[in-house]
Parts: structure tokens; sequence; C-alpha cells
């Protein structure tokens, strides 16, 4: 008897999130099947990749990651060598200098330095904070005041700092944000409803569901996910219809497998290719379970992964 397979069909599907402008734009989401099912029905988007890069520069101690960016000393160079990258799709700027508890470098620096790379970069950006909800509430603000036009992404709005960032950068200049919640659906769909409440529709939005390394916890992170595009695409849930948006560099570079030297595990191979091969590993899991864009630090795991949608889709 043949098989006669039956495509599994949903009225509803996730918004669409488009971040750049221009040629060089892409956009995320927009699909109404589930992740990787293009044999359901064509997925609008593809997943897309992105390459993190810090103010503070590359891990030099990597030979091939240091070889990548030899010569470039500014995060603006930086940021044209990683457009230059096979597979990447955008440019994330980790504002990794400005953490309170380290460099604490000021609002107004920070600003310059995301302008310079703006304008160095022909792909896409987005902006990482540095984690501390004040001084990212400050951040944001004045980032996007300086990059009007530019529609850049900020990672991340979360439920202590939301209201300005999301007033700021998307109702004053017209720039996109990340609804960042901590591993949970319950906590993911109250932030979007609060976001909403200010007037800041669906296409706006992005969601940062949270994040760990495959194989730390990375179930909660892959299941999470997973429920919530089954909400948003099987229960139509308009609160959970965002696409998802992983960063994965931070933590896949800070796990044992990444970090433990050659002369203590010889067996496990050079630290360098550990590290890829964990960024590898995470952004194909979470794009399995239902991201729509992943961030990785390594040139190689951006080309791996971009290598992998393109096999799948």
């Amino acid at each position: 008897m043949p098989f006669a397979p039956v495509p599994q069909a949903f009225k509803s599907s996730l918004k669409e999130v488009v971040i750049g402008a221009g040629e060089s734009a892409v956009a995320l989401g927009g699909e109404n099947v589930l992740p990787l099912y293009s044999f359901d029905a064509p997925i609008k988007n593809r997943p897309k990749v992105g390459i993190e890069i810090s103010d503070l520069g590359p891990d030099r101690s990597l030979p091939e990651l240091a070889k990548f960016y030899e010569g470039a000393s500014s995060a603006a160079e930086l940021a044209a060598r990683a457009c230059a990258a096979p597979g990447a799709d955008f440019v994330c700027l980790w504002l990794e200098g400005a953490d309170p508890n380290g460099e604490d470098r000021d609002v107004a620096d920070c600003v310059k330095i995301c302008r310079e790379v703006a304008e160095a970069s022909p792909l896409p950006l987005a902006v990482q904070g540095c984690g501390s909800p004040d001084k990212d509430a400050r951040l944001f603000e004045k980032i996007a005041e300086a990059l009007q036009g530019r529609n850049v992404l900020l990672l991340s709005a979360k439920e202590e700092n939301y209201k300005g960032i999301a007033v700021a950068a998307v109702t004053a200049y017209g720039q996109k944000i990340a609804a960042e919640s901590s591993v949970d659906i319950n906590l993911a769909k109250q932030l979007n409803v609060l976001i909403s409440q200010l007037g800041i529709a669906g296409d706006s939005t992005v969601m940062h569901l949270g994040a760990s390394a495959a194989g730390y916890g990375f179930e909660y992170i892959a299941s999470t996910t997973d429920r919530v595009r089954l909400a948003a695409l099987a229960q139509n849930d308009a609160a959970l219809q965002m696409p998802v948006i992983a960063p994965v560099a931070a933590d896949a570079w800070s796990v044992k497998e990444s970090v433990m030297s050659e002369d203590e595990f010889p067996e496990w191979g050079p630290v360098e290719r550990r590290g890829a091969d964990m960024e590898i590993c995470t952004a194909s899991a979470m794009i399995a379970a239902g991201a729509n864009a992943v961030i990785v630090r390594h040139p190689r795991s951006a080309a791996a992964v971009a290598e992998l949608i393109s096999a799948l889709l």
C-alpha cells in the first residue's frame, strides 16, 4: 500500500520581523509550519545566522579566530570582517565592556562604537546589552536614537526594564526589540502581553526564551521553544507568535568542553575546535526546536550552521 503523506496545515502563522534596511534587510519568522517542516508547506523565511562580535575584541588566543580577525583593531573593523564570513546574515555587537562589574564603559562611548559598527556593516545589526537591566535601559535608549533608520534589533528587553526600552526603541525611533524571559512559556507570554499593551506590534518584537549550551540543561530550552511554537501555530496564541532568536555563543564557549586546556584533556582535541563544535551543536538544536535566528561567535560555526540550513531547506 503506497504511503500518502498528510500535510499538517495551520491556519495561523508567526509574525514576520524585519531587521536592517535596504537590500541587506533580513526577515525572521512568517512561517505557518513546524520547524524545518518544509515538506508540509513552504517555509517563508529560512532561519538566519548572526555572528557575535564584542566591543572588547575577539579572543586572540584561539588561532583560527585570531587569524580571521587579524589586523582588525576596532569594533567597526571586526564588524566588517564578520560581515564577510560565509553564512553570516547579520552581525550582533555585544557591548561586553559596558558591564558595571567589568570595564563599565560609559553610555556615550558605547553609542559611538555602535555608530561606527553600523557604518562599517553592510549587513543588518543587532546590539546585545551588557546584562545589567538599569545600564541596558539607558544604553538602548541612546543607541536607538543614534541609529534611527538602521532598523536594528536590541537584545534584550526584560521584565525589569521593558517599558523604557520598548517605548524608546520601537515607538520613538522605529527599532526592533527582543523580549527576554527565563525558560518559561508563561513568563514569555506575560512579557509579550505587557509589551503589546504599550502599543508595540508583534512585528517589532522577537522572543529570547533563554539560553544554555547543549548538554547543560538544554532540554528545558528546547522543550520551552517547542511549546511556544506549538502554542503559536496549533492554538493560534497571538501572544506567542513572534519569531524566536537564540544567542548561543556565550553559553557554548563557557562550558568545560570548550574551556578546559588540551594539556588536561588531550583526548578531547583542540580547544578552539571544541568550542566551535559546541556552538554548532547548540545552534543546530535550537533551529530544530524552533529558533528563527541563532547567534554564534566563530566563523566556522556560522558557515557550518548556514550549510545545514541550506541542506535541510
